[in-house]
């Protein structure tokens, strides 16, 4: 991959809360325009890696560059500049039930930009057009199926035309046929934007279908990095164990 751009790099990060340790030392680069699927045990950090992308939280130790700045050094007002050029789909869509769809959507628009109400709305309807969730705009998070409420977490995600998007655990809760389209958007999405995309799962049917990359996160480090191909063929027996869903070999089941 040398060289390539990269967008993000970590080096060396570490995080506890209190004494349960989670990430151990990561060192990663993210490349623009790719995506970049981190896959790993449920509880191993990847939502917790996932997090400390956007400054949601802080490591112990190391380094976390975006586009080259470091991200540990910021003051709030520069993180909340970095923030501006992420989309982020949370695990359980995090909707605000009080809201209609549209508003959800917008909701990053009106708060963060100096933009008028036409040009919210025309952009609110952009997104959602995106996802196929136009005839929704008008409905309550309660109305929507899971599949429906990801589909507008991923509208409001993209509202911002941001440079990076990140996805926790996309597909999880979802029906096979759900989990297919929203791994063709996050596939569509990710060159009708031009965006890097970075999705955490533990399903490797939803990773196959959306990585360029794919590296696994296992006891707090990366242990393996490698294109779709690569993490079928490779003999690391901590990926070969967790790809074929066996319970017996390295990784510990608790």
């Amino acid at each position: 991959m040398s060289g390539r751009d990269v967008v993000i790099s970590l080096r060396g990060v570490e995080k506890s809360f209190g004494a349960q340790p989670v990430l151990l030392g990561v060192d990663l680069d993210i490349y623009r325009g790719e995506s970049l699927v981190v896959i790993g045990p449920s509880g191993c950090g990847k939502s917790v890696l996932l997090k400390h992308l956007i400054g949601l939280i802080r490591p112990d130790e190391g380094s976390i560059r975006i586009n080259g700045a470091e991200l540990t050094e910021m003051d709030s007002s520069s993180l909340y500049d970095v923030r501006k050029k992420f989309g982020m789909l949370f695990q359980g869509a995090a909707l605000f039930d009080s809201l209609t769809v549209e508003e959800n959507v917008g909701l990053g628009l009106v708060e963060h930009t100096k933009l008028g109400a036409k040009e919210i709305a025309e952009r609110v309807a952009e997104s959602l057009r995106k996802v196929g969730m136009e005839h929704a705009a008008r409905k309550k998070p309660s109305e929507l199926s899971g599949g429906m409420k990801k589909r507008v977490g991923l509208a409001r995600a993209i509202a911002m035309n941001p440079e990076i998007v990140l996805y926790d655990e996309p597909t999880t809760g979802l029906d096979p046929i759900m989990a297919d389209v929203i791994n063709r958007l996050i596939r569509s999405l990710q060159k009708e934007l031009n965006a890097t995309s970075i999705t955490v799962t533990h399903d490797m049917t939803s990773a196959s279908k959306v990585a360029d990359r794919i590296a696994m996160l296992h006891e707090g480090r990366i242990v393996f990095e490698g294109s779709v191909e690569e993490v079928r063929t490779t003999e690391n027996p901590i990926v070969q164990q967790f790809v074929r869903g066996e319970a017996e070999g390295p990784i510990r089941v608790l």
